[in-house]
């Protein structure tokens, strides 16, 4: 049986010690709802996600690894790729190897028709983002950026940022995240 993201979560908090106070904190979630999460009463957003896995000090991937005790190089062949569709409102495939504290996280993204939801939102470290298929609307700040396929952006993470599809047709995009 497949351990959900609140499970994984809460295993994660007790390992560490944390309290929920101490995560809400860090992260400015309320303890409610990151009880909720945990226990499977709310969903979480990448968002959420994001800011949860920094302050429990690990990569977002962390919770779509079937093993979250990653140890060695690997080749992952096309057949061997995650695919997975939990809580969010788009499809997140793990292209990431086995090691321990990957500096960086390659994950390949499809947002489904009309998916606009969510804030801009911050996290450590760089992200570059790199459009297969569709197009991509980008919030950047201020900013409001469409990204056709073959279009990319590298940039500070710390940035307010979130993606968005306003089309009727997916898209498709690479997005790496790398922690400094």
């Amino acid at each position: 049986m497949e351990t959900t993201i609140g499970k994984m979560i809460k295993a994660l908090r007790m390992g560490r010690k944390k309290t929920l106070k101490q995560i809400s904190e860090k992260t400015e979630l309320s303890i409610s709802f990151l009880s909720q999460v945990e226990r499977g009463k709310s969903s979480i957003t990448l968002e959420s996600l994001k800011k949860i896995s920094e302050a429990l000090e690990v990569s977002p991937s962390y919770f779509f690894s079937e093993d979250s005790a990653h140890v060695k190089n690997s080749v992952r062949r096309k057949d061997e790729r995650l695919l997975r569709k939990s809580d969010f409102p788009f499809l997140f495939e793990d292209l990431s190897g086995s090691l321990a504290m990957p500096g960086m996280e390659p994950i390949l993204v499809t947002l489904l028709p009309h998916e606009d939801k969510g804030v801009p939102f911050v996290h450590k470290g760089q992200e570059f983002v790199y459009v297969l298929e569709g197009v991509l609307t980008l919030l950047l700040g201020e900013e409001e950026h469409d990204l056709h396929p073959g279009d990319s952006i590298h940039m500070e993470s710390s940035t307010p940022h979130n993606w968005l599809n306003r089309t009727c047709e997916r898209v498709r995009f690479l997005c790496v995240n790398a922690y400094k």
